[in-house]
């Protein structure tokens, strides 16, 4: 904590899920925390929910609008870059590629362009993705020597984006001794959720609407892990190298190795229990795009450069998220149940 205390933190995407979670988070360690990003979706949003009073500023602004990111970059002249603003969604990415590549891509250009010119930052992260490696539909767990492809437009706008960023770590921050590094994540859960065509908000609304889940691919598999892991090892690659260790410069986060083999089916059975409810679901009949049946990753190397590793289960991690929305639909201070997660989560560590 005392790393991040008066750090200014310029982060993108705080009115998205994991961008929420990790502004919040931030703030209680004391940094002061910029957001960049669009504003938040109509409907239910956990920015809404966590309001605004732990932020230094928030600036809705759109990553390829280059002016904008510019004058918030010069603004802030943030010490700690963390770029987790994107276009997430696999199937959105089907039906709006140009608006994919130019948020994921061209985003990512505009803001490192604009730091590099207008501030010395200790470190930047930028998040890119599991689904950057190339699949071969073995079902191994992927490490950051694997080669990156992309077979749909969101895997292969996040496959880009690691190009851009090696392009601009040769041309301009290595020099200049500042550690840009991209992080790779896996599928995250938690509270808070509510995009579409994901599979937790996906039972949150079936649930509410009486309804079962509809699922598309219930014998897939992913690595689910809970956000506050995945955020923790952001928040670990982003210290390791503003303190000057040798790290590499990109890492997966991942969960705990028993996590990478649940299914769809099976996530959507141990969720739907502990909300209490009957754990059946029906097959959704509609067309849908393909997406990969198999999905892991490794986090070895974050385990031997960072001393990092997941300390979640996915059982553990399933009923922090069922909780999360369980307090939502009662009604309850969703600032303050935010606040005791993360903290039991930081005891947890400790």
């Amino acid at each position: 904590m005392s790393f991040w205390h008066g750090k200014r933190v310029l982060l993108t995407g705080h009115t998205g899920f994991k961008g929420a979670w990790a502004a919040r988070w931030l703030a209680t360690m004391g940094a002061r925390v910029t957001g960049l990003a669009l504003p938040p979706p109509a409907g239910p949003a956990i920015f809404a929910m966590l309001g605004q009073e732990h932020l230094a500023a928030s600036h809705l602004v759109d990553l390829r609008d280059l002016p904008a990111v510019e004058a918030v970059v010069r603004a802030v002249e943030p010490e700690i870059v963390l770029h987790m603003a994107a276009q997430p969604l696999v199937r959105l990415s089907y039906a709006d590629p140009v608006g994919t590549f130019g948020t994921n891509v061209m985003g990512t250009v505009h803001l490192l362009d604009a730091v590099r010119r207008l501030a010395r930052p200790q470190a930047i992260v930028v998040v890119t993705s599991d689904k950057v490696y190339a699949n071969d539909g073995s079902g191994r767990a992927y490490d950051e020597a694997d080669r990156l492809e992309g077979h749909d437009p969101y895997s292969a706008s996040k496959a880009a984006t690691e190009i851009v960023v090696a392009s601009f770590r040769q041309s301009y921050f290595f020099a200049a001794g500042v550690p840009l590094v991209t992080a790779r994540g896996g599928n995250v859960i938690g509270g808070g959720d509510y995009s579409a065509d994901r599979l937790v908000p996906d039972i949150v609304r079936a649930l509410m609407a009486g309804k079962r889940p509809l699922l598309r691919n219930p014998e897939s598999t992913r690595p689910w892990q809970h956000v506050l892991d995945c955020l923790d090892g952001y928040f670990s690659f982003a210290m390791a190298c503003a303190t000057g260790r040798q790290v590499p410069s990109a890492l997966n986060f991942g969960p705990l190795p028993d996590a990478t083999a649940v299914t769809v089916a099976g996530l959507t059975r141990r969720m739907l229990a502990a909300f209490g409810h009957e754990a059946t679901f029906d097959l959704d009949p509609s067309e849908a795009p393909k997406e990969m049946r198999e999905l892991a990753v490794s986090s070895a190397l974050a385990e031997e450069t960072l001393g990092w590793r997941p300390c979640l289960t996915p059982e553990a991690s399933i009923q922090l998220t069922a909780d999360w929305y369980s307090a939502q639909s009662s009604s309850a201070d969703m600032a303050q149940v935010t606040d005791r997660q993360i903290k039991a989560y930081r005891d947890l560590r400790s």
